[in-house]
């Protein structure tokens, strides 16, 4: 895995196919939480990251493949220099992100479903929604490493 003490001045990347199972959910989770604790990021931080990232494969699992095991979850986490970036995709049909109902609105808080969009927004810096290769849906969402955070806020407070 990565060194805690000096990032790479090259990329990073990592691909794992899952299957479309319960197991793969914690597979993930585990997967990007021991990349972020290496790459040094708080222990809320690396929580953080863990939520989206279970609520990213969750939604792959069950609303992407509708639960079909014999599609496959696919998870790319990549480092580089500035930032942490996790893609989640499935081989569903895809989905418009403009039509996810707002978990917010007073007509959807009392639904059992709907947030995981919102949380992974909450949790992470950056949160896309494209059409994958395999024609489902991929989110892509990224952290900005501990590191590049520092520099900025050095850089804004002068």
């Amino acid at each position: 895995m990565l060194a805690r003490a000096a990032m790479p001045h090259e990329p990073q990347r990592i691909e794992v196919t899952l299957e479309t199972v319960f197991d793969s959910i914690n597979m993930a989770e585990d997967i990007c939480l021991r990349i972020a604790e290496s790459t040094g990021f708080t222990d809320e931080d690396c929580q953080k990251i863990s939520m989206a990232v279970h609520e990213g494969v969750i939604n792959a699992f069950r609303y992407g493949n509708e639960e079909q095991r014999h599609k496959k979850i696919f998870l790319i986490v990549e480092v580089n220099i500035e930032k942490f970036v996790i893609h989640i995709a499935d081989q569903g049909r895809g989905f418009n992100l403009a039509d996810v109902p707002d978990p917010l609105a007073e007509e959807n808080l009392s639904k059992s479903s709907g947030r995981g969009i919102f949380l992974m927004r909450a949790f992470m810096d950056e949160f896309d929604v494209r059409r994958s290769r395999e024609g489902g849906a991929e989110i892509v969402m990224a952290k900005h490493l501990p590191s590049c955070s520092k520099r900025s806020s050095a850089r804004s407070s002068s």
